[in-house]
């Protein structure tokens, strides 16, 4: 450790920025009558996202004996057990952890704001995720442009991405630069395509939406039954980073079940371990959580483009290295 590890990695007035947005969101919310709540960060559940990894740490309690417990990815679980209480609409702002990530845009412990509003369509929280955003940059005049994952990938890549094959997708994959000899599935092809080809594009200068995604990328979005089946999902780009990560809710117990066990199936193939499933969010699922649109934005990109910040570590006042 060097004598100047010590100091924050953030200048003073980036940190100052960082309280100036929080509380801005703050108020966007209190205006918009969302009411702020808090979660647990440590659960007895873990993520199923076979690309997801959680951080873990042992609880010693006095009667339960000693147990691993995981640090959440996201609050979204606990949050919809309070949608299903009959919260309303609610917001959180906090600290999320994951395991193995670590770069320009990525650390394992990064600030995360996620929003839920029952009733709303998701399309309908796109609009209110530009308004949150102008709001928290003090940008109102910020344009957008929205268009369909099918739409992008027509216009930027000449690819149908809901019809096209696996292996016309790695032909055109392993044109990048350095790409080659991968065994990827579908999807992985085309989220390689996604952030080597198209994402440093997006959101230049202006904020872009991105949605209607294939439904094996929906997570825990409904599937809409059109002739070509997608997700209502949305993500959110600007100056090139994804930013936000929106559904609408899948509220079928049932259907959430099998996608949690799907994902734990290929966690096996691939290696990783089974995490146990969050049951008091299934449960609270099978009780009835009503319709509801929901999205997670990422804060410490968002004040990187307040900043004008081109490394996560510049917004950070003590990234893992010197935490």
């Amino acid at each position: 450790m060097t004598p100047e590890t010590w100091r924050p990695s953030a200048r003073p007035e980036v940190l100052r920025s960082r309280a100036q947005m929080l509380g801005r969101i703050r108020r966007f919310f209190d205006e918009a009558g969302a009411m702020e709540v808090e979660t647990p960060a440590a659960s007895r559940a873990a993520t199923t996202d076979p690309v997801l990894q959680s951080l873990s740490t042992r609880w010693s309690g006095m009667d339960a004996g000693t147990r691993y417990l995981y640090l959440h990815t996201s609050p979204e679980l606990p949050m919809k057990r309070l949608l299903a209480s009959g919260s309303g609409p609610i917001f959180q702002i906090c600290k999320v952890f994951r395991d193995g990530e670590r770069g320009r845009l990525h650390h394992p412990e990064f600030s995360l704001l996620e929003w839920y509003r029952p009733g709303l369509g998701y399309r309908e929280l796109m609009v209110e995720v530009a308004d949150l955003v102008r709001y928290a940059l003090n940008r109102p005049d910020m344009p957008l442009e929205s268009l369909s994952y099918r739409e992008l990938f027509r216009s930027r890549l000449g690819l149908d991405p809901l019809c096209v094959d696996t292996p016309t997708l790695g032909r055109v994959g392993e044109e990048i630069s350095g790409v080659r000899d991968l065994d990827l599935d579908r999807d992985g092809w085309l989220d390689l395509l996604l952030t080597h080809r198209i994402e440093q594009d997006l959101g230049r200068g202006r904020m872009t939406f991105v949605y209607d995604y294939p439904p094996s990328q929906a997570a825990l979005a409904r599937v809409r039954g059109d002739s070509d089946p997608v997700a209502e999902r949305f993500e959110l780009y600007l100056e090139g980073m994804e930013l936000a990560n929106g559904f609408q809710e899948l509220t079928d117990a049932a259907e959430q079940r099998r996608r949690f066990e799907g994902d734990l199936d290929r966690r096996a193939a691939a290696g990783l371990d089974r995490p146990p499933l969050d049951e008091a969010f299934l449960a609270a699922l099978e009780e009835g959580m009503p319709e509801t649109a929901g999205v997670a934005l990422g804060l410490d990109r968002l004040l990187m483009v307040a900043t004008g910040s081109l490394h996560i570590d510049e917004v950070l006042a003590f990234p893992v290295e010197r935490a």
